[in-house]
């Protein structure tokens, strides 16, 4: 028999959005994963260390490579890949201002035949998953042999602007021309790619190597007004990159995020009162010049991954120690963990701690241990993290990110949510249930939904908005009306069916909803108080529909058009959902 339905809620959808939220408390006291954690991945393209697996690979042996990563990534839970596009002034995706880089076809400037880089967001972006552009900014080559360097090499053009040290070729922070040019190269990304973030590493002045001299005297006498001290001078050269950067980056798109993922120590707390209580010999502003700490202070960044590569056990910087000072340091804007997966495939023996196939997963523990200060993890690096060492990435898929988790929001870059979705449609025929829904209009600040989550719940369960274990899909948004078949859905069990919007920022809407009969087979539709261009059902095959009993005729509008049936209409009987939700 075929129930036809129309779910009729007596609140409005504000009443139900505060209901939802509410009620979010009390599932957060019940242990619940985490709805919102960032989990990023490296994809390091320097020595051709991730992707492509080495030089010279055609473009489909490329393409095919990524993808199989991507598809092992999202099956790990990741939710955003960090992707050097640019190791070492030079590039992986089609520039007029770098060459190719030689990762890709093992010649700097070498065509590949094709530009990667719009191929390598979409295919994020196709599953769920964020793509932060990773710049190198300063590192010009991996060796001092400029013979080697194309062309079109910034070297060729204009060798006073570079340094060597460390037997590699460095542009020089000190020059005003430096950083101008840099700022060029990744906003020339920022305005012709859909990137989502432009990512900096940790390398800025060089780690300072014994017996070695950085000579920067001639830009230091030369750029320096206020007659700064030289270690003065140069954090206020990277000052100044990020600084301006952020601005470029944001009034070009707004929605861009500018994040830097630098060694784990700011300052060790002998040197510096605010430093932590560790003993690192490296710490960023004292070695590398770059104030991290001012950055978030000053909100230059949107986010920070300081590189936590040691264990909960190592004496000199201690992993709790250092998550600990680092929630205390970020000023509001989101820290996520640098997390070291490689460190379970070397030769341990300064820091056996990572023989503990339990240290990884400890480290994430910690991190949620911190729910307002800690706001996710990104992996070094993706081969290392594909390699399941000790079985750590088992342990990620089938326990820490076993369920679905959304990106956190910027409020400070934009906190509008999209429109709701609208004309959402239920049409259950046993042994599936299957949702249509269209996307809301365009919300105030000019931004569209780009996915929508569904969430169900069962009878007896509490709707809550906070539980990602009721999260059943993340579907994007494409040229078709979104749909969903739910083949999990068990006969005889009624269920509330939720959907959200969610926008590139991953603001996320007010809910609309459907509720099922109990084995019926039926269509429910959601009321909507406006319509939208309707987008059409994709040609997906849909669930075999069993023969309805003969009876009144009744006529049933729905975005696939009208249906014809002839069944018997029954009063609909309250269940628990129609006693909560009204209909």
């Amino acid at each position: 028999m075929m129930q036809v339905v129309t779910t009729r809620c007596r609140w409005g959808a504000g009443m139900i959005m505060l209901v939802w939220l509410l009620l979010s408390g009390a599932v957060q006291a019940q242990d619940a994963p985490p709805k919102r954690e960032l989990r990023g991945v490296w994809i390091a393209s320097v020595a051709n260390i991730d992707w492509p697996s080495r030089p010279g690979l055609t473009a489909d042996q490329q393409r095919n490579e990524y993808r199989r990563m991507l598809d092992r990534q999202q099956r790990t839970g990741i939710n955003a890949v960090f992707v050097q596009v640019r190791p070492a002034a030079d590039a992986f995706y089609r520039s007029g201002l770098e060459p190719w880089s030689k990762w890709l076809m093992g010649q700097q400037g070498k065509d590949p035949g094709y530009d990667p880089l719009p191929f390598l967001i979409d295919e994020a972006h196709k599953r769920g998953m964020e793509f932060h552009a990773w710049f190198n900014p300063y590192r010009a080559s991996q060796d001092t042999l400029t013979r080697r360097l194309a062309a079109t090499h910034a070297y060729r053009q204009h060798p006073e602007w570079f340094l060597r040290y460390g037997g590699k070729l460095l542009f020089n922070p000190g020059l005003p021309e430096v950083r101008q040019r840099i700022t060029e190269v990744i906003l020339d990304v920022v305005r012709r790619y859909d990137i989502d973030g432009v990512h900096f590493d940790d390398y800025f002045y060089p780690y300072p190597e014994a017996g070695q001299t950085l000579h920067d005297e001639a830009a230091f006498a030369q750029f320096n007004p206020d007659h700064l001290a030289l270690a003065d001078w140069r954090r206020q050269n990277v000052n100044s990159l990020i600084e301006s950067l952020s601005r470029e980056i944001h009034a070009t798109k707004r929605w861009v995020k500018f994040g830097i993922s630098p060694f784990g120590v700011w300052m060790n707390r002998s040197a510096h009162p605010e430093g932590s209580d560790t003993r690192a010999g490296q710490p960023t502003y004292a070695n590398l010049y770059a104030d991290t700490r001012l950055w978030l202070q000053r909100g230059w960044i949107d986010y920070i991954v300081p590189q936590l590569y040691w264990s909960s056990n190592f004496r000199l910087a201690p992993y709790p120690v250092l998550v600990e000072w680092w929630s205390r340091n970020h000023f509001g804007r989101h820290l996520y963990i640098g997390q070291a997966p490689y460190r379970m495939l070397e030769n341990t023996r300064g820091d056996t701690t990572w023989r503990n196939p339990r240290e990884l997963m400890r480290q994430i523990r910690l991190n949620r241990s911190y729910p307002t200060e800690v706001s996710g993890s990104v992996f070094f690096s993706s081969k290392s993290l594909l390699a399941n060492p000790l079985h750590v990435t088992d342990s990620l898929q089938q326990n820490a990110f076993r369920y679905p988790a959304l990106v956190p929001t910027m409020p400070w870059l934009d906190a509008v949510p999209p429109r709701p979705a609208q004309q959402l449609v239920l049409i259950r025929t046993p042994p599936a249930v299957t949702l249509t829904w269209q996307p809301g209009p365009t919300a105030a600040d000019g931004d569209d939904a780009r996915y929508f989550v569904v969430y169900r719940f069962a009878e007896g369960e509490t709707p809550s908005p906070d539980d990602p274990r009721h999260i059943l899909a993340l579907v994007p948004r494409t040229a078709y009306a979104p749909t969903l078949i739910d083949t999990t859905a068990l006969t005889g069990v009624e269920y509330a069916y939720y959907v959200t919007a969610v926008d590139r920022m991953h603001n996320e809407s007010a809910p609309v909803h459907v509720v099922t009969r109990k084995g019926d087979i039926m269509v429910a539709q959601a009321p909507q108080p406006a319509t939208v261009p309707a987008l059409p059902i994709p040609p997906a095959p849909a669930p075999p529909t069993p023969k309805p009993a003969t009876g009144t005729k009744v006529k049933t509008k729905t975005e696939a058009g009208t249906i014809k049936k002839k069944t018997k209409l029954k009063k609909r009987r309250k269940g628990f959902f129609g006693r909560l939700f009204g209909g």
